[in-house]
């Protein structure tokens, strides 16, 4: 009974799986020696990183100011069609462009940050995966390791990737063309969307401990599913993190870590 109310107040897992972050920087914490497996990866994620925002936020910014002008033009056009008792709505205009242009930043964020995360983690697989055996004898006391050689391995990495980019297709290309919808197509449209890249994400940072284990790509997808909530808002947490600039090249790592410390907790306890 008393755990079944704990489950209920915590959302069926939905706030551990959002702590775990937090979870792995204490872990950083008490064991100081960790560190040493993410200082390469840093400095493979702030080359990546001046790439991306010398380059893709800048186009990025150059099509937010574009869609917020042709926004701001349909916007006021139609303000302007409307009966002079109306016009009052003028005063509104400067305000909901704001909130537009608000949003559509946060997603550049967002976008970046992603694309950031998908060529740190790949460039830092090495030394993520070194970090997440330490991680797990740290949790556990022992670390499951299935051995492949060189070439195996490679394969598995590359195959990885063309699944999770045949998933991301298979699932976006109908998101988009539900987006060409107005209204009700539009925001289902965002939220799959939202959606699609929080589970991506969550898959990328719990890839470290299951990787080693050589599940198979529906079986980590599998884990993803019945680990929700807690893995959903585990994914969410960490996708905020990320989104941040300057300070994503420290919480991808730490995201790689917290993702460790969930595998071991709640799948492999």
């Amino acid at each position: 009974m008393i755990k079944t109310v704990q489950k209920i107040l915590g959302g069926f897992g939905t706030i551990d799986g959002a702590t775990y972050p937090f979870k792995a920087l204490v872990a950083f914490i008490k064991n100081p020696h960790l560190i040493k497996y993410i200082a390469i990866p840093i400095l493979v994620n702030i080359v990546v990183a001046i790439a991306l925002y010398s380059g893709l936020l800048y186009f990025g910014w150059q099509i937010v100011d574009g869609v917020q002008g042709d926004i701001s033009t349909w916007i006021n056009q139609w303000i302007a069609s409307l009966p002079q008792w109306l016009e009052f709505l003028t005063y509104l205009t400067s305000g909901l462009i704001f909130i537009i242009r608000f949003f559509l930043i946060v997603m550049l964020l967002i976008a970046t940050g992603f694309v950031l995360t998908q060529f740190g983690v790949l460039l830092g697989a090495p030394w993520y995966g070194q970090l997440s055996e330490q991680l797990e004898k740290y949790r556990t006391g022992k670390v499951e390791l299935i051995e492949l050689d060189l070439v195996s391995d490679l394969t598995r990495a590359i195959l990885y990737e063309l699944k999770k980019l045949v998933l991301i297709a298979a699932i976006g290309i109908p998101l988009l063309l539900i987006n060409f919808f107005p209204g009700v197509g539009t925001v289902v449209s965002g939220v799959g969307s939202f959606m699609l890249t929080t589970m991506i994400v969550s898959l990328d940072f719990l890839d470290s401990c299951l990787e080693r284990r050589r599940l198979k790509f529906r079986q980590k997808l599998g884990i993803v599913y019945k680990s929700l909530p807690a893995s959903g808002s585990f994914g969410l947490v960490c996708l905020g993190l990320i989104s941040i600039p300057l300070v994503n090249l420290i919480t991808i790592p730490l995201c790689v870590a917290s993702g460790t410390l969930f595998i071991c907790d709640r799948v492999y306890k």
